[in-house]
């Protein structure tokens, strides 16, 4: 066998023996509860989209898949009740902020709501998406500082700016899901 087939040769074995490339937002195949959530259109807009979260031992992965958007940046946050019932999304409550701490950026030393995940940018079609995944949520856990069963999902028209409290400036409810099994 030629020197120069070796390459082709190993990269077939790593084909024939299923190995693939993970990122840490990826749901894990040995997920030990898995819920699916549908979003539904609020205030007007086309908004919606599908959102999975998975719970695997002490971490908990979303993954969301949104379109409908104006392009550009959006804030994305869970927010107190699986309530979506009012055409703008406000029957929801304010974001889910079960240790009183202020409105920030996820991670900041100067505090953040559980509920604060961050902003993503919709393209130019209107589609984007949301990978996350943290220890400081569960799902149908007794602990009620982690558990998002009950909770909502929604997307705001804006960007969160991370300072306003205590919503972050993020513009209407754009779309919104219950976290309910």
């Amino acid at each position: 066998m030629k020197a120069s087939t070796y390459p082709l040769l190993f990269t077939l074995l790593l084909i024939a023996s299923g190995c693939k490339n993970k990122t840490t937002t990826e749901i894990p195949d040995d997920s030990n509860y898995e819920l699916t959530i549908i979003l539904e259109a609020k205030s007007g807009s086309k908004a919606n989209g599908k959102v999975t979260f998975s719970q695997v031992g002490d971490t908990t992965f979303m993954n969301a898949l949104l379109e409908g958007l104006d392009p550009g940046i959006h804030a994305f946050h869970l927010h107190e009740k699986a309530d979506c019932s009012s055409d703008d999304g406000k029957s929801s409550g304010g974001h889910w902020n079960p240790t009183a701490q202020p409105h920030g950026q996820w991670g900041s030393e100067k505090g953040y709501h559980r509920g604060d995940v961050g902003n993503f940018t919709a393209d130019e079609n209107g589609r984007g998406t949301v990978s996350f995944n943290t220890t400081e949520w569960c799902m149908n856990c007794d602990d009620l500082n982690k558990n998002i069963l009950g909770k909502a999902v929604i997307v705001h028209q804006g960007t969160d700016d991370y300072t306003t409290q205590p919503t972050g400036d993020a513009g209407g409810r754009v779309s919104c899901g219950g976290i309910i099994e």
